[in-house]
This record gives C-alpha cells, structure tokens and sequence, in this order.
C-alpha cells in the first residue's frame, strides 16, 4: 500500500475514532480507547496517557500499554494504575519547572516533543527509562510526547507514546510529521471527549445532589420517611439486577444497560418528591387523635372535669342528707368505669392493625356515655365528631381524607417530574417514579393503570416500596415486621393482583429480600423464613426436582 492510500486510511481511522470518543460515557473506557486508538493510528508499541491533577502540580498516571512486554494497567485491564507508578511532579521543590521530564515539559509548556531516539536526546532526563530498560531488556528508543488541551485552550493531560513501527520493523523508528500530527489532532478530540465526559458528570453530580437536596427536605420535615427515600432506591436496584439477571422464565428479556440503569435510580431516587407538599401533621401522625399535639390530652382533660362533676354530685348529695356510705360506693364504681374507658381510648389512639367492630361501637357508646360543659356552660358530647372520626380509624391513625392527602404525593410527583426538560436518556423517569402505586388489577393510583400498561421497572420499584414499608423500623404507628411476616403480606399481595407476580418470583427466589436485611434491618428482624410457606410462590426449581 502506497504512502497516500496509508495515510488516507489512518485519517479515516482518525474519524471513526473521534465518533467512537463522542459516544463513551464511562471515563476509563474513554482515556483506555484514547491510547489504543494513538497507538493504533501511530502504529506505536507502547502509551502512557497522564491526567493533570487538581492543583496542577503533579501528572496522574492514568492509562499504560506495551503490547511487545504486555505490560497493561488502567482502563479495563484489572490492573489499577493505583500504587503502581508515582505521580510525575510538574515543579522541583524551589518552585522551579521540572522541565527535564520529556512528559513535565508537554504539561508546562504546551509544546509537542517528538524524541527520535531518548539515548542520544539532549536536554531531557531520560533515566528512569533507562533503568526500566536495564531491568526489562526493552530498548525505549522514539517518544511522541503530545499535550492535550481542553476547548478552553487549557492544558488537562499529556498523551505520551513510545517506539514507532517498532512490531511492523522489528526494531523503533523514528514518529514521523505524519504520526505527530495525527497523534496532535487525536490529542486535541481525546481533550474535548474528556472535557465534555467531566463536564457532563459534573452536571450528574450536580443534578443528584439536588435529589438529595430535596430528600433532605423531606426527611427534615418527617423523620419517619426521610430514611424510605434512600432505602427504597438501593432496594429498587437490588430487585432490577436480580430480574436482569433471569436467564429463564417471563424475564429472560429483562435486560438494562447502564443508562437503563441509571435512569432508574434517578427515578426511584425521586419517587416521593412530592411529599414536599404533604402536611408535617399528616406524615407525621403516629397516633390517631395527633395533630400539632395529640388531642388524647384534651380528653384527658374532660375525664378529669367529669370526675370533678361526680365529686361535687357525691358531696352534694352527702350534704342533702344522702348515706354516705352508698353515694361514696358509687362515686368508685363510675371513677373506676371511667378509668377503663380511659385507658381504652388511649388504646385505641394508638392505632393498630386492624380495629374490631366491637372496639368501633364502644368508642361511640363513649362519646355520648359521658357529658361535659364547655367553658360557655353549654352542655355537649363528651368526644367532638372529629374526635369520634378519628378514634374510630380501622387501621392505622390516619382518616379517609387524611389517607387521599398522603397519596395526592404521587400525583404531586408525577406534575413535578412531568414538567422537567428531560434528556433522552432519562424521559422515563416520571413514569417510573409515578407508577409505584399503581396494582396489576389496575385498582391502584393515581391513574389505575394495569401491569400491561406498566414498564418493569415501574412494577420493580411498586415491590421494593412496599417491602420498604413493612420491614420499616422508624414508623411512628408501628413496629418493623420480620422478613417472614413481610414476605406472607407481600405474598398476599401477589394473590390479590397488587403485585407483578413474576417479578415476586424473582424477588423470593433470588433472595432479593435477604440481601436487602443483612444491609438494612435490625437482627431481630431477619428470622427463619419458609419459603413453602410464602402465599402465592412456588419454588420452580424444587417443583421440577419433585417432578
């Protein structure tokens, strides 16, 4: 092949590569293809690629190649730069430039060095390299030394290579115009990929940190929720790996790549964002009669009053000339009737489970069993109907209304999400943060959509909030359930349509749920789980053994 087909050839690899740069998003995938691809077009044996430091004092070894001693650190090869060589300083301790280092040199002054052969080269220190060749038997003979420049003109790195043509010829040539100033242009889109990789992170970090900005919020209002916003995401990846993971089953084509991977932690990142318009009052009840204080006080309050009111009746009817001993036995007997009711009340403030029928229609005989006078002297019932309202809650401690303002949050978080100028890569996050409580039957909210009209990683993120939920230990109405009481509610779930069923497969088979306690829950927690036992699962592995 002629010298103009070569060069010809090695520009259009120049092209190619500078398509392939622009499209990297992992920073040592980038500086790895930056130094095969200057060696490559360069047709060197060895690359070194340094990153200016932070201060811009020093050069990071970055990325190291010789193919003809397979020397490999950096970049994919499993061997960290890290330790293995020192950073080159760019100034003496006087202050003074360390110029007689060929890549110092690059770095300060911005000049390409294009070396023909280092052992006769005048005004560099070249003895380190020979040390290296004394020890390896490698003879380090040309060097193209280029300096890498940002858009802004400023240096950022140095890309060094070493021992031109040197596997084509046997031995090293000299780098030729023509491979400088390949290297050079390589040097200057490798610099802008690089900027453009940094700046972009720059702007993720930024944007995260805005996440967790507004998590914080959350969590300074209500310390019962904050810690679900940086548990359910961990949780939501946890599950999604498991699922991509399947190699059989209905989500064998389950598959993310790393932006899939990233747009869902943004989104489960966000899920509960709109709780930044939830009343404090309201996420954090933690007992019924709750508002800016418990109201429990204020009837306590009323039994003493109506206690007083007894008293009185009691001595006016001694002083009237009643026995005494008859009036005093019965005074007992209601002040004792009213302390059971007392307590009771308090009880049921506390909101549980599930509330009985019977416990139901007791706080109403309550309500009207007792009477008091407001300061007005007008005589009314001795619980307001707010009051009834609440202390009468099935499960949990909060209303009906107060349950439609918790979950106003999803479409709170829906609004916000959807009116951001999302990237392409991340268009789906509203969608993915807004479908974490919507059921596979279609009976959940805010828009009833069913498992067909939902992504997977939306039904991920539905399972990983509910297990959240239950194993939860900072509720203020509740204690964290065990990994077995847990997995039988959620199993429940599955059986009632509120879950995708395939991937509470994956979740119980995979123990999904297991590697998420031994991070996150309590010992006391994490008890013997039968998985035989778990409603709606099947073990298919043991199912196929038995068969």
């Amino acid at each position: 092949m002629g010298t103009l087909d070569d060069l010809f050839r090695r520009f259009e690899q120049l092209n190619d590569i500078g398509a392939s740069l622009s499209s990297e998003r992992d920073l040592n995938r980038l500086l790895e293809k930056v130094v095969l691809a200057a060696k490559a077009i360069t047709r060197a044996d060895g690359g070194t690629l340094y990153l200016l430091s932070e201060d811009k004092r020093h050069l990071h070894f970055e990325i190291v190649r010789t193919d003809s001693l397979k020397i490999a650190f950096g970049g994919t090869s499993g061997n960290p730069v890290s330790g293995k060589f020192p950073d080159l300083p760019l100034y003496r301790d006087d202050g003074t430039a360390n110029d007689t280092m060929v890549a110092a040199y690059a770095a300060i002054s911005g000049e390409t060095v294009n070396i023909a052969d280092a052992y006769v080269a005048k005004g560099f220190d070249f003895g380190g390299t020979r040390k290296f060749d004394e020890r390896t038997g490698y003879r380090s003979q040309s060097f193209l030394t280029v300096p890498m420049r940002n858009h802004e003109g400023e240096i950022i790195g140095v890309l060094q290579l070493i021992n031109a043509n040197m596997l084509t010829h046997g031995v090293a040539v000299p780098f030729s115009e023509a491979d400088q100033r390949l290297a050079e242009s390589l040097a200057s889109q490798a610099a802008i990929a690089l900027t453009n990789r940094q700046l972009l992170r720059q702007l993720e970090v930024l944007f995260e940190s805005f996440i967790q900005l507004i998590n914080s919020a959350i969590d300074d209002k209500s310390p019962y929720t904050g810690e679900h916003c940086q548990r359910v995401p961990k949780l939501t990846m946890m599950l999604a790996e498991a699922a991509h993971e399947a190699s059989e089953g209905p989500l064998a084509d389950f598959r993310l790549t790393d932006r899939d991977r990233y747009e869902l932690r943004i989104a489960a990142l966000l899920h509960d964002c709109g709780k930044v318009t939830t009343p404090v009052h309201v996420v954090d009840k933690a007992t019924k009669l709750q508002t800016i204080f418990d109201r429990i006080e204020l009837i306590d309050t009323r039994f003493e009053l109506v206690r007083r009111d007894a008293e009185i009746r009691m001595l006016r009817q001694i002083v009237a000339g009643v026995p005494h001993e008859r009036v005093e036995a019965e005074f007992r007997e209601f002040v004792a009737n009213m302390e059971v009711d007392r307590n009771f009340l308090h009880q049921a403030n506390v909101g549980s489970e599930r509330m009985s029928d019977d416990d139901i229609d007791r706080v109403r005989s309550i309500a009207t069993g007792y009477s008091w006078q407001e300061a007005s002297g007008v005589e009314v019932d001795f619980l307001s109907a707010d009051e009834l309202e609440n202390l009468c809650i099935r499960a949990g401690t909060l209303t009906q209304a107060e349950r439609q303002t918790i979950n106003y949050h999803v479409s709170a978080t829906i609004r916000m999400l959807e009116q951001l100028p999302w990237p392409k890569h991340l268009k789906n996050v509203p969608e993915y943060a807004g479908g974490h409580h919507e059921r596979m039957d279609g009976k959940g909210y805010p828009k009833g959509l069913s498992r067909e009209q939902m992504s997977v990683q939306a039904r991920v993120m539905g399972i990983a909030d509910i297990f959240e939920a239950l194993t939860a230990r900072d509720r203020p109405y509740k204690r964290g359930k065990t990994l077995s009481e847990s997995l039988h509610i959620l199993g429940k779930f599955r059986l009632g349509g509120h879950i995708d069923p395939d991937l509470f497969d994956v979740f119980v088979r995979e123990k999904v749920y297991l590697k998420y306690a031994e991070k996150f829950l309590d010992p006391e927690q994490i008890d013997e789980v039968d998985e035989s036992k778990i409603p709606g699962y099947i073990n298919r592995d043991v199912a196929t053994q038995q068969h």
